[in-house]
């Protein structure tokens, strides 16, 4: 049985805490910040990706310490945030009725919008079809969008997949979809293949590698010289599909981000 002066000193289990606040930068723009309070962090930290700004505190930091430093990095943080919007300076917006495109496979794709019974997206050789309802609200729009996308990456994949099966100790358990902040795709160890979404948005020669790259993975589970051998054999041309990564991948993962979140 543990002692009075054990449980005195016994550390007690914290967790990571999160909340927002708003920061108004000197160029007028209200960003939101998201503030974490972990019990891991060491100094504060700010941080930003396309997911936003991010203010990490130790436990023992005050929020008047950790606002303070959040004033005193403004500038560094409005330029930080302008490298994670698109090139042209503008993230997409799905406004209905208003946007005329959207991006799907290295391109953009017109838009028309209709009104019907029933929410729905489709795409045809003319574009995208995005039919409403009257109760259709941000929240379902963006989730219809977000299935499409779904499809049209399935969809891809499944026109892929068999050309790279030969070879391969077996296929990839199951296939996920999600929004990744950095990688481009993942394989467990039980086999489940994860791609990142904005990998549709991306060009077709870019998102086939990413594919072959996970497979590979499956013959060896590193990226040992051995590893990128298979890559090579399957696909000789990632090289430059990685360098359109470097060059586009932040674009392509804001925008897929502002679509899907507003």
């Amino acid at each position: 049985m543990p002692s009075p002066l054990s449980r005195l000193f016994a550390r007690t289990p914290q967790r990571v805490q999160r909340d927002t606040l708003e920061l108004e930068l000197d160029d007028g723009r209200r960003i939101e910040v998201q503030r974490v309070r972990d019990p891991r962090a060491r100094r504060l930290r700010l941080s930003v990706d396309e997911r936003g700004a991010r203010l990490t505190l130790p436990v023992r930091a005050s929020l008047v310490s950790g606002d303070r430093f959040l004033h005193e990095h403004r500038d560094w943080l409005a330029m930080q945030l302008d490298r994670h919007l698109p090139e042209d300076g503008s993230a997409v917006a799905l406004v209905p009725y208003e946007t005329a495109l959207l991006p799907l496979r290295g391109g953009e794709v017109p838009v028309h919008w209709s009104q019907g019974r029933c929410l729905r997206i489709a795409r045809d050789e003319a574009g995208i079809h995005v039919q409403l309802t009257a109760r259709t609200t941000d929240a379902s729009l963006r989730r219809a969008l977000r299935a499409f996308y779904e499809a049209e990456a399935r969809a891809d994949v499944g026109r892929w997949l068999p050309r790279y099966l030969a070879g391969l100790p077996r296929a990839p358990r199951q296939l996920r979809l999600k929004v990744m902040s950095s990688q481009w795709g993942s394989l467990a160890p039980d086999g489940s293949l994860a791609l990142d979404l904005a990998l549709v948005l991306a060009r077709p020669p870019a998102f086939e590698y990413v594919l072959v790259h996970e497979l590979c993975h499956l013959l060896q589970a590193n990226h040992s010289p051995a590893f990128w051998a298979e890559v090579e054999a399957r696909f000789p041309d990632w090289r430059d599909e990685r360098a359109y990564f470097h060059r586009e991948g932040r674009r392509l993962k804001a925008t897929l981000r502002t679509l899907l979140a507003g």
